[in-house]
């Protein structure tokens, strides 16, 4: 599953630095992963079950800035299932 453009917008922003944001996107849901500087990581998207554990697929997010600080890549790559 491809992430479409409205999900990019969503998961794209700026979130609270370190830690796990549980959002819900149509009928999946969605566990963000960010970093120290708010940025989402890592995704698992699919069903949730009781304990919140994510049955579906995995993103990882490679973001890379050369030395000023301008902004060289910015994608997101399927990784494999999540379970």
């Amino acid at each position: 599953m491809s992430l479409g453009d409205a999900l990019l917008k969503k998961i794209n922003q700026k979130f609270e630095p370190s830690a796990k944001v549980l959002l819900r996107y149509r009928s999946q849901d969605l566990v963000l992963v960010t970093d120290k500087e708010g940025n989402a990581v890592q995704l698992f998207m699919g069903r949730a079950n009781d304990e919140g554990v994510i049955k579906g697929d995995r993103y990882a997010r490679t973001i890379k800035y050369d030395r000023d600080g301008r902004l060289l890549k910015d994608y997101w790559e399927r990784k494999g299932k999540a379970s």
